[in-house]
């Protein structure tokens, strides 16, 4: 049955907007799908916040130059062809569409559009291919963790062998746990140092005790002198 004019403009309204706000597109062929397998495909590609639609070849490309994709009027491809809109995800529609065509061979990606630009089959396989966005996160981190593990168990390794060592060594006999202990005391030995400064401290002392008895000569001394004359 024919569309009406303004079926056809309402359709190419709801692909416009759909395509500006899709973070990229794949073109599908789907030849060969029973009712079923089509429900089944749009319920994963819902799972992972994506889009098919059908539409006629010139309202899609009518579409596309309202929402200003370049060069989508000169994309080839025969058949009845799906849309497939990525909102979220870029690579969630492609990826949902190629794992369900490795066990339904009559879904085939024939193309696409990402970041703007016209990609041919080649290139959406690719995209199709590629680590989802989980996957290249938990990848980078992995990567920035490693060398902190590395540095972690570098830091400790010595510490472990060395306590390692000692434990082993008490065991046998070599060295017993209490003979570290003198070796903190060592300090102690710096005492006859202090001898000197005490003998110094102590030597005006024993000046002061003289001086009276050589003052107590001096006088008798006089005295004597005294007398004789």
């Amino acid at each position: 049955m024919a569309l009406t004019k303004e079926q056809k403009q309402a359709q190419v309204k709801e692909l416009t907007e759909k395509m500006s706000a899709a973070s990229s597109l794949i073109l599908a062929n789907y030849i060969g799908l029973n009712v079923a397998e089509v429900s089944e495909l749009r319920g994963q590609l819902k799972e992972s916040d994506a889009e098919m639609k059908v539409a006629k070849k010139t309202l899609m490309k009518i579409a596309a130059k309202d929402a200003g994709i370049e060069n989508f009027a000169d994309a080839e491809f025969e058949g009845p062809v799906s849309i497939i809109f990525s909102f979220g995800d870029p690579l969630s529609g492609a990826q949902t569409a190629f794992k369900f065509s490795k066990n339904h061979k009559q879904v085939e990606i024939i193309g696409g559009m990402f970041d703007g630009k016209i990609l041919t089959r080649e290139q959406a396989l690719e995209l199709a291919q590629m680590p989802s966005r989980d996957v290249l996160l938990a990848t980078f981190v992995c990567m920035i963790r490693s060398p902190l593990v590395s540095f972690a168990g570098m830091c400790n390794s010595p510490l472990t062998g060395f306590a390692r060592a000692l434990s082993e060594l008490s065991k046998k006999g070599g060295v017993a746990p209490e003979a570290a202990a003198p070796v903190a005391e060592a300090p102690a030995t710096a005492a006859p140092s202090e001898v000197p400064a005490t003998e110094e401290a102590e030597a005006p002392t024993t000046a002061d005790e003289s001086a009276p008895s050589t003052e107590a000569a001096e006088t008798e001394t006089s005295d004597s002198e005294k007398s004789e004359s």
